[in-house]
């Protein structure tokens, strides 16, 4: 693995969220994945509804490879409509997409449903477009890390000049999913040809059930400094909130409301309140609905309340 670039702590403190801004006084980035159903432009109006201040989407239906053109019309509104609301958007890629498989026609597919992805990110001008490593199931990971490299090598050089960047997504290591240590994500950032097209999206569910224990704030902080060192604070771009069902190093993925899992509120609390990640979108993946009540409204307004009226902790 190729080492990281030297950079300077400074740096290392102002990495750049979706929005591109360094200021630390704006409003935290914060919100939650939305539907486009009817239109990608609605998406914009659903986010500001919940007073997001960032949203995350897909472009296309998830489940399916190849989707119908954008309509010109549905981009040039959502256009508009991101740019009157001043919101932080980026975008997911679908589930079926695995860029470690070893099957040749799998992987071809894969990597043609990605560059469509990165193709459709780029015409909404989305900056960030957020991928699981994928599986390498049963070729083991020096395999799969290295098919991931390749394609994206293949993808970054096919879209020359585009300006869309590809987030990484930390797993649960769940089956024989890549991507559930930094050490591997630092891999995959680190050995590409053109790493600065590439960043990282941590999900705080994933982290856990991959076993970093982040509840209180001496683990968080040892896993950010350990992540700044082997990955670089740069290049985290996101940050899904997800509260955990299942134990520390379960390899389960599966999300919980914020503050009812393992994970427990004091470690969205200090995230919340980590001037490092200030300006990185933070948006969150858990269940949309509990009894029939949504629960959008009351996540995210719980991780508002946790956000302290006084100076920020100092972290080392």
């Amino acid at each position: 693995m190729k080492e990281r670039p030297e950079k300077t702590r400074a740096g290392s403190e102002k990495a750049l969220g979706s929005d591109g801004s360094r200021s630390s006084g704006a409003a935290p980035l914060l919100g939650v994945h939305v539907s486009i159903q009817g239109s990608v432009s609605l998406a914009i109006g659903r986010g500001e509804a919940l007073g997001c201040t960032a949203i995350q989407i897909f472009t296309k239906n998830a489940n399916q490879w190849r989707a119908k053109p954008l309509a010109a019309d549905d981009v040039r509104a959502f256009k508009e409509a991101r740019e009157r609301a001043g919101m932080a958007v980026v975008a997911h890629d679908g589930y079926l997409i695995n860029l470690a498989s070893p099957k040749p026609a799998l992987l071809h597919t894969s990597i043609a449903a990605f560059r469509e992805e990165l193709d459709r990110a780029e015409e909404l001008a989305i900056p960030l477009l957020i991928m699981h490593p994928g599986a390498h199931t049963g070729s083991g990971e020096d395999a799969g890390l290295r098919s991931v490299i390749a394609s994206f090598d293949t993808l970054l050089k096919e879209t020359s000049g585009y300006r869309v960047k590809i987030a990484v997504e930390n797993t649960a290591g769940q089956g024989t999913a890549l991507g559930y240590s930094l050490e591997h994500l630092a891999r995959i950032v680190n050995d590409c040809a053109q790493p600065d097209r590439l960043g990282v999206c941590l999900d705080s569910c994933h982290a856990f059930a991959a076993g970093y224990d982040l509840r209180d704030p001496a683990g968080y902080d040892a896993f950010i400094e350990r992540f700044d060192r082997l990955v670089g604070l740069q290049r985290l771009t996101a940050v899904h909130l997800n509260d955990a069902k299942k134990g520390l190093g379960s390899r389960v993925d599966r999300h919980e409301h914020i503050g009812e899992g393992m994970l427990g509120l004091e470690f969205f609390r200090t995230i919340m309140n980590d001037p490092r990640l200030r300006r990185i979108p933070k948006l969150l993946e858990t269940p949309k609905e509990r009894d029939g009540t949504d629960m959008d409204p009351i996540n995210l307004g719980l991780l508002r309340s946790l956000i302290s009226r006084q100076a920020p902790r100092k972290t080392a």
